[in-house]
């Protein structure tokens, strides 16, 4: 009996689906290109390291919104968190004289207290995140503000009673935000994450919650205690975020948190697209940063001003989350 010969036939190029998984590193690519060209100095190794330490603080946040988005979350208090983790750990050492450890765990402490509220309001209250986060995000603001009685809390600072602040910012907290400590917390956090979300039992249970919440419930999974597990870390790694920021600056400027929350938002979603993730992920999360960054830093050197970085940044978040919603239609 003859043998049917089946052809199979071959898998036609799909051009959206090559810029969807790659148009992101291809525009890397080509924008390191057109600002080199532009500007030679673009690609001298100091400014690549100024590249990568502008990114930092933004990754490690926007790591946290990762993590709130894998759960099909979302955490806009992130920026506030890190503001407040900001305020509390300079304070620490300015008005209380802790040592760093000290200074840090509190900082941090401070902002499971976020966290913990935000899952509480959202897995028991049922306050959709979106809406609860953003009410959060005033919240925090005003408690930093508060605590900090809108005033820069910085060594030598004028006290309320008109003495000076005597403590003092431990050297040892001084150099995290410096180089190569803040890329090498960076480049760990992105790692760490990565592979939690990707090889471990948790971060799997985490995506599964993300895509089917009442599927995740059926098939045993404690989808709040996941839930409220990935609100705290969310607040952690805002918290890191705070903290490294306040080490860079060595003050806590009033809501010096706030400004960090567009960017990290942009790169969380940028990286659903990056190799075709369709997903919140810690490495497409860098890839997104990386490209604000780049942008960021070719626009100065290319004289743009800088009331018009804002235009360009939410332009792509718009092209970003246009091409993964159409995708995952």
């Amino acid at each position: 009996m003859a043998q049917l010969n089946t052809v199979r036939p071959k898998p036609s190029f799909n051009i959206f689906d090559f810029l969807y998984k790659y148009g992101t590193i291809l525009l890397i690519f080509l924008l390191i290109i057109v600002f080199a060209a532009a500007n030679p100095a673009f690609l001298q190794t100091s400014n690549i390291i100024t590249i990568l330490r502008s990114i930092s603080i933004v990754t490690i946040i926007a790591i946290g919104i990762t993590i709130s988005l894998s759960v099909g979350g979302f955490d806009l208090s992130v920026g506030s968190v890190a503001s407040l983790a900001n305020a509390v750990v300079i304070s620490m050492f300015v008005w209380y004289s802790q040592p760093t450890l000290i200074a840090i765990g509190i900082a941090v402490s401070a902002a499971l207290l976020v966290g913990a509220f935000n899952a509480f309001m959202i897995v028991k209250v049922k306050i959709p995140d979106l809406l609860m986060t953003l009410a959060t995000m005033f919240i925090i603001q005003g408690v930093a503000l508060t605590y900090t009685r809108g005033a820069t809390v910085s060594q030598n600072m004028i006290m309320a009673d008109g003495s000076y602040a005597t403590g003092t910012i431990s050297s040892l907290f001084a150099k995290l935000g410096q180089v190569p400590y803040i890329i090498i917390i960076m480049l760990f956090t992105v790692v760490i994450v990565h592979i939690f979300l990707t090889y471990t039992k948790h971060g799997r249970y985490l995506y599964v919650i993300g895509g089917n919440q009442e599927a995740a419930r059926l098939s045993g999974i404690p989808v709040n205690k996941y839930k409220v597990i990935a609100y705290l870390l969310s607040a952690i790694f805002a918290a890191l975020g705070g903290v490294i920021l306040a080490s860079r600056v060595m003050t806590a400027e009033i809501n010096a948190g706030g400004p960090y929350l567009m960017d990290a938002v942009a790169a969380a979603f940028i990286g659903f697209a990056v190799l075709g993730a369709g997903k919140p992920n810690a490495f497409g999360t860098f890839v997104g940063a990386v490209l604000i960054g780049i942008l960021a830093n070719g626009l100065v050197m290319m004289s743009v001003p800088y009331y018009a970085m804002d235009i360009v940044k939410g332009t792509v978040l718009a092209l970003a989350l246009a091409l993964t919603y159409y995708k995952l239609k």
